[in-house]
């Protein structure tokens, strides 16, 4: 009578049955299901950022010292940061200041007449020439200047004049180009200068027949320079 070899089904086999192909798998197996839960934890983590429906659009929300809108910012203090005064007729001042972990943005605004406007944008020329938007820009993030209830300067179709105005620079640059990559606010393009040779992008916003609002915006490194202090609300001791 012949003898007759049942296969032994996997599951019977003994431990030291198993072969390194095996051991190796499990540990793929294993190592594949602790990426997917590393994933899942930075995809929650990024829904946190944005649970309240903001978009950052690459900016970094207040998370901590440095980061988000300062306190204390005042007009003065913004003029001196970007190297450009603000005339002594000048009305309507504002200023902000945001850090983020990219870089920082100072953002200054005040409006003069239209006569006043001229001799400013006359002593404080561009790198090349002042431009204008070629066409409307939509879709603008309302965010630098509406901190200070403004709108973009971006968003403007007439009327607007923009340039970059670079303080103690004498060498010759070109003009900004009017718009950078697809769905970025005219004139500005992809990078931005944070060099010690800092330029500054100035509009010239002509919004009544005889007033003109003058929007400043300047990049810096992240904690390039130490803010302004702000004074304690707590009583005196008496």
């Amino acid at each position: 009578m012949n003898d007759v070899c049942v296969p032994q089904p996997p599951e019977s086999r003994s431990a030291g049955d198993e072969g390194p192909g095996r051991r190796r798998w499990i540990l793929a197996s294993v190592s594949a299901g602790a990426l997917v839960l590393v994933g899942a934890a930075v995809a929650v983590g990024l829904v946190l950022l944005d649970e309240d429906g903001e978009t950052t659009s690459g900016r970094v929300k207040e998370t901590g010292p440095g980061i988000g809108w300062a306190e204390g910012i005042t007009p003065a203090w913004m003029s001196g940061r970007m190297g450009l005064g603000i005339p002594a007729t000048a009305e309507s001042a504002q200023a902000a200041y945001e850090g983020t972990l990219r870089f920082d943005t100072g953002i200054l605004t005040f409006t003069l007449t239209r006569a006043e406007a001229e001799t400013y944008l006359s002593e404080h020329p561009p790198q090349g020439k002042w431009l204008e938007p070629a066409e409307v820009q939509t879709g603008v993030p309302a965010h630098d200047f509406a901190h200070l209830g403004l709108p973009e300067p971006e968003s403007f179709a007439k009327g607007i004049r923009y340039g970059d105005v670079c303080p103690g620079r004498t060498d010759p640059a070109e003009s900004p180009e009017p718009s950078g990559s697809p769905g970025t606010p005219f004139g500005m393009g992809d990078g931005y200068d944070t060099s010690d040779g800092q330029c500054v992008r100035l509009y010239a916003h002509e919004y009544t027949p005889h007033r003109t609002r003058i929007y400043l915006r300047a990049h810096f490194d992240p904690g390039i320079s130490p803010l302004p202090s702000v004074p304690s609300s707590s009583p005196s001791a008496g």
